[in-house]
């Protein structure tokens, strides 16, 4: 993969990581349904982390490095976290061990202090906080977003490991926080009952793998159908506190488990780094003997204070992170390659294996990434190849065995295939890009289910009663084949009522849910259009520069037209590169484009877009720490600063808002003299902080 050298070429790559990494993470953490391996993922997430670091000043708002999870789901209440549901960095080798210790040490300023951590399996289920008042369980909720979880209270109290009501002594507000998960027994035989129970056994409900299976059955409306199936729970952690029962992370897991909670036998104390490696290398080899499935072991800092001091950065705690597991390994026969288009054109290849059985699994299928995976691993129908399972997702091909051997090489196809419903449309890669993509956007067949399931997902106007079998019902029906027909529904009512499997109840109810966004938030609209680029946070950030649909549309064309106020207005707007103008100027400059947000916004009136803010003193301000902190790290301080919404700059100018000055401050004191920029010393930064709470 080419590595960007110039900051145009690593903000492209940003943007287009952003888009990726989030894509990924919504059909994971909201859908259940994730399309590449853990180590994939990792390997994306590490990919955008190594360019921030190359490049800080390009770091978006989107970023994947403060994201967690995603939205919650529709159909459960929306609550939000008393305090967030982090995510965690990962380890994948012993020298990142070492130097996440040697990192604690430097963030603290310790000397050779002991750095005690705490360690245990990381497993592979559904995080859930659970929360009690008054000893008595109040509240249950799914991580979400980490900021905003989903509402199973309901369903929680079914599941036997999860006490009703803390004893005597506890405090008065506790969250205990952990994993939901399917034992891999429990699993085997749930697939079986359901497949017994089916009434055509080849259409039978079959979940991939635990983790699906546990998320699937705590999020269901119906709390019997959770109650049916035989959900755990394991502790890691907590939330929210009145009070917390000890000093140590040890000490307050030993309290919540002599409340009643599970606790993994594996969890213990290490004093180095060595017995970490070791406590890691006994749970990997007693993985596969483990009643569930995990996928590395979490050391996390054992005192409390110094976790507190370390806080968190982006998504993930400075006190934690994950070492994972390597991925698991088997050989079959690549049987053909089938190329899938997704909601923005992209052509992905689809390896058909011979099924073969890995970690565990029978795996038929995996993914082949994209034209230049298949010409860097030559890979050819017919082919013997190492096929490698991580995460318990889709698989991936890492080594064609057989190269030598004479059979054709595969050819991409240079058209939207029709032969996996495309439209025959050119299909091309644009410069810098990988992917090769069709053309054909809205007229496409492939692309206009998974369009209108993005216009209608809870991210974008989030109508319920819309989902995959409703849209694919009436795309056959010819009523909807754009955005704009799901507004003119109730013309078809009666025709749908006489249609098996509806009623007028469910018709009207979701004739009203449609009806209900008539004046959709401008934000969450443009971001249902599915223009690349362009996602949740790109969209928000748009929405707020230009205030109405109209006035982006007009600034988009007269951009792509290069007119100099255009370009200059997109400038302002940080995060939003040229990609994302280019991207929004080839939206609006395709007729068929203009064609049907015309007709959209004949339906629809969203009104103008407003963002609030929460004041603070160096809320949106630009502060510099120059000289030496002689109680905090100069990472520590940037994480305060950052925590309270200002920007941390390594220079001193006429945008800089606050300048904090440790001793033997130098020429950036000066500077800021010389600007007539505020100036404070260290004690006057701890009382800002310790005014904001």
């Amino acid at each position: 993969m080419t590595v960007p050298t110039t900051d145009a070429e690593a903000a492209a790559a940003l943007e287009a990581l952003a888009v990726e990494i989030a894509r990924h993470n919504r059909l994971y953490h909201g859908d259940d349904a994730p399309e590449i391996s853990d180590a994939d993922y990792d390997a994306l997430v590490r990919r955008n982390a190594a360019l921030e670091a190359a490049f800080p000043k390009l770091v978006r708002a989107d970023s994947p490095s403060v994201q967690v999870g995603a939205a919650p789901a529709a159909h459960l209440a929306k609550v939000a976290h008393a305090r967030p549901m982090t995510s965690l960095d990962n380890a994948f080798s012993d020298a990142e061990v070492a130097e996440f210790v040697a990192r604690v040490r430097r963030f603290l300023k310790l000397d050779d202090e002991a750095v005690a951590l705490t360690a245990e399996p990381k497993i592979d289920g559904l995080s859930c906080s659970l929360r009690y008042e008054g000893r008595r369980l109040v509240q249950a909720l799914t991580r979400g977003d980490g900021q905003v979880g989903e509402d199973v209270t309901a369903n929680v109290r079914t599941i036997p490991d999860i006490p009703q009501t803390l004893p005597q002594g506890a405090p008065d507000v506790f969250e205990v926080r952990g994993e939901v998960y399917m034992a891999k027994a429990d699993f085997a035989a749930l697939n079986a009952r359901l497949l017994a129970e089916a009434a055509e056994p080849a259409k039978a409900r079959q979940f991939a793998n635990p983790r699906n299976a546990a998320a699937g059955s705590l999020r269901q409306k119906d709390a019997s159908v959770t109650a049916s199936r035989p959900l755990r729970f394991l502790t890691h952690g907590w939330g929210e506190a009145s009070v917390t029962p000890g000093n140590t992370q040890g000490e307050v897991i030993d309290c919540i488990r002599t409340w009643g909670f599970p606790v993994s036998d594996y969890f213990c104390i290490v004093g180095t780094v060595d017995t970490a490696l070791m406590v890691y290398r006994q749970i990997e080899a007693d993985r596969s003997r483990l009643p569930f499935d995990i996928d590395g072991v979490v050391y996390k800092l054992n005192r409390l204070a110094w976790q507190a001091r370390l806080g968190v950065v982006g998504r993930a705690p400075r006190w934690a992170i994950a070492h994972k597991f390597p991925a698991e390994r088997a050989q079959t026969i690549l049987q053909a390659i089938d190329i899938q288009v997704g909601r923005t054109g992209k052509l992905t290849p689809v390896a058909r294996l011979e099924p073969v059985t890995v970690g565990g699994v029978v795996v038929t299928n995996a993914t082949l990434h994209n034209r230049d995976e298949i010409a860097r691993l030559g890979a050819r129908v017919g082919d013997r190849v190492v096929v490698q399972r991580a995460g318990d997702v889709i698989p991936q091909i890492v080594e064609v065995l057989t190269r030598d051997e004479d059979r054709p090489a595969f050819v991409f196809p240079d058209h939207c295939p029709p032969q996996y419903g495309g439209c025959g449309s050119e299909a091309v890669a644009e410069e810098g890009e990988v992917d090769v993509r069709c053309t054909g956007g809205l007229i496409c067949p492939a692309q206009r289910l998974e369009r209108l399931r993005h216009f209608v997902s809870r991210g974008a106007l989030d109508i319920e009663g819309l989902g995959e079998k409703t849209l694919v019902e009436l795309l056959e029906l010819g009523w909807i084949a754009e955005p704009a027909d799901i507004f003119r529904m109730a013309q078809h009512r009666d025709a749908l009522v006489a249609r098996e499997g509806w009623q007028a109840k469910s018709v009207d109810a979701l004739l009203a849910a449609i009806e209900a966004k008539r004046a959709p938030d401008a934000a969450r609209l443009l971001f249902g259009l599915g223009i690349r680029h362009v996602g949740q946070v790109t969209a928000r950030d748009l929405m707020r520069r230009f205030g109405t649909l109209p006035r982006l549309r007009e600034t988009a064309e007269a951009a792509h037209r290069s007119d100099a106020d255009a370009l200059g207005d997109f400038a302002l707007i940080e995060g939003v590169g040229p990609i994302v103008v280019r991207a929004l100027g080839d939206f609006f400059h395709e007729p068929h484009n203009l064609t049907a947000w015309d007709d959209l916004l004949a339906e629809v009136t969203p009104p103008p877009f407003i963002h609030e803010t929460r004041a603070s003193h160096v809320s949106g301000k630009t502060v510099v720490f120059t000289g030496t902190l002689e109680t905090m790290s100069r990472d520590e301080a940037k994480a305060q600063a950052e925590a309270l919404g200002a920007r941390v700059a390594g220079s001193v100018s006429a945008k800089t808002g606050l300048v904090v000055a440790g001793a033997a401050a130098g020429s950036k004191l000066k500077k800021a003299a010389e600007l007539g920029v505020p100036v404070i010393d260290e004690a006057g930064w701890a009382a800002i902080v310790a005014a904001a709470g």
